[in-house]
């Protein structure tokens, strides 16, 4: 039976697909979408012991929280992992194409407005992050943020080697580092304001990356497994839930489907209006 917002008026502990969280009575959310769909292996769940044709070319650095490693390409996220969980298990049975909402009922992407903040990157991405916070200390209970409009002639996550499309070096290049910064400001920000432990921030592609290199380079689609990374609201930084197995191909621990995670943003919604 569906779930109504009656079902979400108490602040106590609730489990959704057996994923626990604790739900404020006032939460809002930010997705950052994140489009083309950014590579697993290359991002938030590198596999240095997997064969070259597989691993690709960047290797994983340590955070800040003991046992949690991610891709060298995001340095400061690597500063900041106690702020943010990783999900390595989601998948989707749908198709998808790029550019499409995460989430049924998400509210059209933002557009920067006002000065710029030269601490969020002086890109649109950058930018609309710092348009979002400044949305959500307005009062706002839901804003996106689509990282590219295209993923055509443009360096973005779609990484399938040659034009029109982004070769892999286009993470190292561009794509990681401007995410690298935009995000971590974003929940600084957020952190310093009081505002992270009632705001659900969800950063994710529209699917995950082959695990293995195509004859150019570059990955191609796979819904199969990637990692998204949530902070905020009801999730708790500094961990990771599910695993993926020896060459990210599949969930191999908690597999979580996206379905699951939309649950848990209406369920943190319902929360606040309730």
């Amino acid at each position: 039976m569906p779930r109504t917002a009656a079902d979400f008026r108490r602040r106590d502990f609730i489990s959704l697909g057996a994923l626990p969280f604790t739900l404020s009575a006032r939460t809002s959310c930010i997705v950052l979408s994140l489009t083309g769909g950014p590579s697993q292996l290359d991002t938030w769940d590198p596999k240095p012991n997997a064969p070259s044709h597989i691993r690709g070319p960047y290797r994983p650095v340590k955070t800040n929280v003991p046992g949690i490693e991610i891709s060298e390409l995001f340095p400061r996220m690597a500063r900041h992992a106690d702020k943010f969980a990783l999900l390595r298990g989601v998948y989707r049975n749908d198709a998808a194409t790029h550019g499409e909402p995460l989430f049924d009922g998400l509210p059209e992407p933002i557009s920067p407005a006002g000065p710029p903040d030269e601490r969020y990157g002086l890109n649109r991405f950058g930018q609309s992050c710092l348009r979002a916070r400044q949305l959500i200390e307005a009062g706002a209970r839901v804003v996106t943020v689509q990282m590219f409009e295209t993923v055509y002639d443009e360096l973005t996550w779609d990484v399938h080697g040659a034009r029109p499309f982004s070769p892999l070096s286009a993470y190292r290049d561009s794509v990681a580092p401007m995410f690298d910064l935009a995000y971590t400001t974003l929940l600084t920000d957020l952190h310093d304001r009081g505002l992270l432990k009632t705001t659900m921030v969800i950063a994710s592609g529209e699917f995950g990356r082959t695990p293995y290199l195509n004859s150019i380079g570059g990955r191609d689609h796979w819904p199969h497994c990637w990692t998204m990374v949530v902070a905020g609201g009801p999730f708790a930084g500094g961990q990771v839930i599910g695993s993926s197995d020896a060459i990210g191909a599949e969930p191999k621990d908690r597999p979580i489907p996206l379905a699951e995670i939309a649950g848990v943003v209406r369920a943190g919604l319902y929360a606040r209006l309730t």
